[in-house]
């Protein structure tokens, strides 16, 4: 069972990869000027901290492989 801080990471973390309009953005590019803004926001933003808990991999790389 999850405790409270993985909850709330989780949560966090999917918001990160599905709503968050300046990190969606960045990842769906993967460059140019939001790309670069997500990789220096990941270092304070609570939400890009718990997507690389969560996911391994940092805000601005997307999780899934485009085929």
């Amino acid at each position: 069972m999850l405790d409270n801080n993985n909850k709330k990471d989780i949560k966090r973390a999917r918001f990160c990869a599905e709503k968050c309009p300046i990190c969606t953005r960045a990842r769906k590019k993967g460059k140019g000027l939001l790309y670069w803004f997500v990789k220096i926001e990941s270092l304070i933003c609570p939400y890009c901290r718990a997507y690389k808990r969560v996911y391994g991999k940092p805000a601005y790389e997307t999780i899934f492989n485009k085929k």
